[in-house]
């Protein structure tokens, strides 16, 4: 499952862990706090927001090119660039900071922060077990515009691919549009598939002649069964297969030109 519904909203299982894990360090440390008769949720939420940003910056450090034409976006977290492992170093960094220096609540917030960091790391890697043993491509069927079946396997033809799901009436899907246009025609080596989610042929035509889009590869995807295969509950999701079929990455949410670029990397036929 890449994401799960809560009432209006849609989260990434990433994101939702992070939450959850911080939730948890919250309530653990103010347990503790209580115990040693000191405050430490303030500190958990320090080390929690300094792990959010390092990790924001060592993404934008790692892909700086694709920022330099709009520096502002550096600032727009909402294309979920973050770098895992500069998370976790600066949450460590930061959390062995608090510790040098705030002697009182030492115990209990190594306690929360470690009990936040485990159950991250334990969930996560429960998950990614689960994932790995259904990474092909789904056995299921694409339309084109014209109503002719496409098996989803069938498209590809040996090359890297990346499956967008979007819709019209989704506002991150039309904003990161521009973004995959320009990538399918820089990476001819990679196959790049917009599948829509349940709309009729007409309010696509209408929407890619509106938006003056130049799109191949585009299909519709009429009752949601790549979405229903992978577990995406939300749109924008991007999907990332490698050559073999195998799915390698994905992205709930808005693509920016650097979280397609990192997308990208992880599929991108070896250099000759």
């Amino acid at each position: 499952m890449l994401s799960v519904n809560l009432g209006p909203l849609s989260l990434s299982i990433g994101h939702l862990l992070l939450m959850l894990a911080f939730a948890l360090a919250l309530v653990v440390g103010g347990l503790l706090g209580r115990r040693y008769r000191v405050p430490v949720a303030g500190s958990v939420a320090d080390v929690f927001v300094f792990a959010m940003v390092a990790a924001r910056v060592g993404f934008v450090v790692g892909y700086f090119e694709h920022y330099r034409d709009n520096l502002l976006g550096i600032f727009d977290i909402r294309d979920g660039g973050f770098d895992v492992l500069w998370g976790v170093l600066g949450a460590l960094a930061f959390t062995f900071f608090l510790l040098w220096r705030r002697a009182r609540v030492r115990k209990p917030l190594a306690m929360a922060v470690l009990a936040g960091t485990l159950f991250w790391a334990g969930a996560a890697g429960t998950i990614q077990l689960i994932e790995q043993q259904a990474r092909g491509l789904p056995d299921i069927a694409l339309h084109s515009l014209s109503g002719e079946a496409v098996a989803l396997a069938g498209i590809p033809d040996g090359q890297p691919m990346v499956v967008n799901l979007w819709a019209t009436w989704c506002p991150p899907c039309i904003r990161e549009m521009p973004v995959l246009e320009a990538a399918q025609k820089e990476n001819p080596d990679i196959r790049i598939v917009f599948a829509n989610q349940r709309e009729q042929p007409e309010t696509v035509i209408d929407f890619i002649r509106n938006q003056n889009l130049s799109l191949e590869n585009l299909y519709l995807d009429n009752r949601g069964a790549m979405a229903s295969a992978v577990g995406s509950q939300g749109l924008p999701t991007t999907l990332f297969y490698n050559a073999t079929g195998e799915l390698v990455d994905t992205h709930f949410g808005e693509l920016s030109r650097a979280t397609l670029a990192r997308g990208l990397e992880k599929i991108q036929p070896p250099q000759r």
